[in-house]
């Protein structure tokens, strides 16, 4: 399991699908906010001129020195719900992220976010 306090380390860390292809690198983590564990991550990808933060879920993932293996094949992230490299993810796209991996969208009791960016 990975553990919340871990991750400012992870930044700028390769992420790597389950055959070790590189998908990007590490932009920032996103943790549930019951549980105040890592739910999310953005993941940097494209040409430097033209870059974008996809998202994948943190399950199963595996820190390794310098990568971050996430469970989810190359190709799927990549097509991945995005947002630009200066922006934020609007609390109304959440549950759209949370679909395209085929997990369970549930916001807070009083409509809170269920992401918050660490």
């Amino acid at each position: 399991m990975i553990h919340a306090a871990d991750v400012r380390e992870w930044r700028e860390h390769d992420v790597v699908d389950p055959r070790g292809r590189k998908i990007g690198i590490l932009e920032a983590v996103y943790v549930d906010t019951a549980t105040d564990e890592p739910a999310m991550a953005t993941v940097r990808t494209g040409l430097p001129t033209r870059q974008r933060l996809v998202f994948v879920p943190l399950d199963d993932a595996v820190l390794g020195p310098g990568y971050l293996k996430v469970t989810h094949a190359k190709g799927l992230v990549r097509k991945a719900p995005s947002i630009g490299t200066d922006d934020v993810l609007p609390a109304e796209r959440e549950e759209t992220v949370f679909r395209y991996y085929d997990i369970e969208y549930r916001p807070g009791v009083h409509g809170e976010r269920r992401l918050a960016r660490r």
